[in-house]
């Protein structure tokens, strides 16, 4: 009896380890997404994006480092290299608070994307199935749109700094 009650309490576990979703894996071709417009733009495939490498922001407009450090740095990567990578941002919102296309359109005007951005499918779908450990979360794919790299956080001597280097390491492959 203990050990049947043990299995039903690992597989229990299981089922709430949110990393159990992930779908992404490092070395593999990063898997479809969920998302939703929130412009009058057309709604994109990743394959939209195969031939120059891909930088994936998870962010959310409630996270400070996000747009404290997150979205100034995704801008300056567009400035810098918009030409050698693609980069798109998933709005994500893990706590299930609805945001208002107002509020977006503001946000757009407010910290000058860059890029184009997306609402996340029912909140966190493509934040769950990539894997993500938070916001902002960053997913790094290569021109055929394999995984190289999946990181959490904004730190500039940290997550932004090993980005640095990984896409000035796949933009020189091209």
């Amino acid at each position: 009896m203990a050990y049947s009650m043990m299995l039903v309490v690992i597989k229990i576990e299981k089922m709430n380890n949110r990393l159990e979703l992930s779908k992404l894996r490092i070395g593999d071709i990063i898997p479809d997404w969920s998302i939703e417009l929130i412009s009058d733009e057309i709604l994109p495939k990743i394959d939209n994006f195969l031939g120059k490498p891909l930088l994936i922001l998870f962010f959310s407009l409630g996270c400070p480092g996000c747009m404290g450090r997150a979205v100034p740095y995704a801008n300056r990567v567009v400035y810098e290299n918009g030409a050698k990578i693609n980069v798109v941002g998933i709005h994500t919102n893990f706590e299930g608070i609805e945001v208002s296309l107002e509020k977006f359109k503001s946000a757009k005007e407010e910290h000058y994307f860059r890029f184009p951005f997306y609402k996340d499918y029912n909140y966190d779908t493509t934040f769950l199935n990539y894997g993500a450990g938070g916001t902002p979360h960053w997913v790094l794919a290569d021109e055929k749109g394999i995984a190289v790299y999946s990181i959490f956080g904004s730190d500039p001597n940290n997550a932004l700094l090993r980005l640095d280097y990984l896409i000035n390491e796949l933009i020189l492959k091209i």
